[in-house]
């Protein structure tokens, strides 16, 4: 007997569906959407999905794309629709699913396909998140609309970034499905033609542009110069400015072809109410991967990660909900364990590497010290004005600077 969830916003579709299935031996769960339909999904392995395409919420391509990008397509997804299209039916297969059923569906063929679905061999999950399994995240799909954009037109972009940075989630989302993937700054030694070869139609990447070694930085240049012969793409991440690079020794010529284009993602502190579903997505991936048990964040520990600052960005996030995963006694992860793994944390993360410049382990101090100060104060700045001894403009302006969003915080 298989389990076999039925998604469609039509209750006499799902009851006729469920009546058929069930005659067949099959559990048949429903779901009338989206939200639904993720419940489900997470709440048990099917191993089958009937997936209608047009529902109220979110439509079935853009759940099964959701689906497919957070790890959770480890079943074959059946789509249905009154209103097929061919070009509907083939994005849909492109993205995963196994076939297409035009409704009113013939029982013979609904029969036939939900056998020969349920003899397939389960796909394999994506190995890494990408910015399509955040979908009910509007700065986050705003952001995938202009890096693939870019992408489309350029085949190097530098991402500016600073603490917090989502560097790799963004790299990690222009990497066609199935493609090579190589970081070059992983790469001591002088770089072979065969590497470029193997990573052909493939993405390269570099997490900091400013850690690089000469010899690294040679490596780069030789890649740069044959990204069209190897349809390769380069995403690099910086947290200088290109003239600061050019002081520290960079070779001009590539650092003009680098920051020829370049874009200033969104960082976690900017990010913080989609930290909620970010965590939420992060766990349901890190358990279909097998790397944790299946654990859930309770809303107290969703809206006190939502509050934590994560300077080391989305690699400290996912370390975090990693952690919480695997160091849960229950099922459900309180807000209480969140905030005592977060403040040991945040208390660590006051030892500085010693080997910054003075200007930036300043700055670097000081963002650390005021996110931890307004962390404990809720975000109060009357407070958090008193606790530091500033007077409230000074404080407002050097928040300002340093790059620490308030948003709309209370003030009693």
């Amino acid at each position: 007997m298989a389990k076999i969830l039925v998604v469609d916003d039509e209750i006499g579709i799902r009851e006729l569906l469920r009546e058929i299935l069930a005659d067949e031996g099959h559990d048949v769960v429903l779901a009338e959407n989206a939200a639904s339909a993720r419940h489900a999904r997470q709440a048990g392995k099917p191993d089958l999905v009937l997936l209608d395409i047009w529902m109220p919420d979110t439509d079935g391509v853009t759940l099964l794309k959701e689906w497919a990008a957070n790890g959770s397509l480890t079943m074959p997804v059946v789509m249905m629709s009154g209103h097929g299209t061919i070009d509907t039916a083939v994005e849909a297969i492109r993205f995963g699913a196994m076939d297409f059923l035009e409704k009113p569906i013939a029982l013979q063929k609904l029969l036939a396909t939900v056998k020969r679905g349920l003899q397939r061999q389960p796909p394999k999950a994506r190995a890494h998140l990408t910015l399509a399994a955040f979908s009910r995240s509007g700065p986050l799909r705003d952001l995938r609309k202009r890096l693939d954009q870019i992408l489309d037109k350029s085949r190097v972009l530098t991402l500016r970034v600073g603490a917090g940075s989502i560097a790799e989630l963004c790299a990690r989302s222009l990497q066609a499905a199935g493609s090579p993937w190589l970081d070059l700054g992983t790469l001591t030694m002088p770089i072979e033609i065969q590497a470029l070869e193997s990573a052909r139609g493939g993405l390269l990447f570099i997490e900091e542009l400013s850690q690089l070694s000469r010899a690294q930085q040679k490596n780069l240049a030789f890649a740069l110069d044959r990204l069209d012969r190897y349809e390769l793409r380069l995403v690099a991440a910086s947290n200088r400015a290109a003239e600061e690079l050019l002081e520290e020794g960079w070779d001009p010529v590539v650092l003009k072809r680098l920051f020829e284009v370049s874009l200033v993602p969104p960082s976690l502190l900017e990010l913080k109410d989609e930290v909620p579903e970010m965590a939420s997505q992060l766990l349901l991936h890190l358990s279909e991967a097998g790397e944790v048990p299946l654990r859930t964040l309770s809303t107290g520990g969703l809206n006190a990660l939502r509050n934590c600052p994560f300077p080391g960005g989305f690699a400290e996030l996912k370390a975090a909900v990693k952690s919480l995963a695997l160091g849960a006694l229950d099922e459900t992860i309180s807000p209480e364990e969140v905030i005592r793994l977060m403040n040991k944390a945040s208390t660590a993360a006051l030892a500085l590497p010693l080997d910054l410049p003075l200007r930036e382990a300043r700055e670097t101090f000081e963002r650390l010290y005021f996110e931890h100060h307004l962390q404990l104060e809720s975000g109060n700045i009357t407070r958090l004005a008193e606790k530091t001894g500033l007077e409230r403009t000074h404080l407002y302006r050097k928040l300002k600077q340093l790059g620490i969003p308030l948003g709309r915080r209370s003030e009693a």
